[in-house]
């Protein structure tokens, strides 16, 4: 398996453009038996809008894609099934939440969620609701998401200004890092606290990695890629 490659750039463009998918297309029936057999034993999936990319085009200082409306149904038959189609491909953000004391604070999935027990960064694959003017905004896919799963606001950290794209096979996390200041086990205790307070968290548990002996195998290759080149 090819390692992740790490690319940094300071400005993101990504189009909302009208394309029809032909692997959901044609594959309809067998992606409506999986989904039917996959929510058998998580109900709590919902078949969503979600949006996917393709043509990816990176550049010293700027990643651009093409992105489309697709079905969650659709989005996980085609990672359950090894992604088929391979001029397709999973950008999201996420946001690095990087403590006063140099620990990085990472959320593990819930066991009702598409991936329960893996562990990252507040995230989330872009939806019609990351649309601004015909574009997926990233930056605001990536507040929403952290607000969703931690209860941060924008109030709560300093976004930077540069996103370590890490293109790991089909997947593409789009990483920003988020400054917070107070301490790892602070952040976490509020994280927790707002967790309580939620009938159905997203999130079961906060992880901080403050070294490389942190990094867990639940954790994706591209987060750890990441982590291993901030933690040198």
């Amino acid at each position: 398996m090819t390692p992740p490659v790490i690319h940094r750039v300071t400005t993101l463009d990504f189009d909302l453009q009208p394309w029809s998918w032909p692997f959901a297309d044609q594959r309809r029936t067998d992606i409506a038996a999986h989904f039917a057999e996959s929510r058998m034993t998580k109900p709590q999936l919902w078949n969503g809008r979600i949006l996917l990319a393709r043509h990816p085009v990176l550049t010293p200082d700027r990643f651009s894609a093409g992105y489309f409306e697709a079905d969650f149904a659709s989005f996980l038959a085609w990672r359950d099934w090894g992604f088929p189609d391979q001029g397709v491909f999973n950008g999201f953000g996420m946001g690095a939440l990087r403590c006063a004391d140099g620990a990085f604070a990472l959320g593990e999935m819930g066991l009702h969620t598409a991936n329960a027990g893996r562990i990252y960064f507040p995230s989330g694959t872009p939806d019609l609701d990351d649309i601004r003017d015909g574009a997926v905004d990233m930056a605001g896919s990536v507040a929403r998401e952290v607000e969703e799963e931690t209860g941060l606001t924008s109030a709560d950290y300093r976004a930077g200004p540069c996103w370590d794209c890490v293109v790991s096979g089909a997947a593409t996390a789009m990483i920003r890092i988020l400054d917070v200041d107070m301490t790892g086990e602070a952040l976490r205790a509020r994280i927790e606290s707002h967790l309580h307070r939620q009938p159905q968290p997203e999130l079961a548990a906060i992880h901080l990695v403050r070294t490389t002996s942190d990094l867990t195998a639940a954790m994706p290759r591209f987060v750890t890629a990441f982590l291993q080149a901030q933690l040198k």
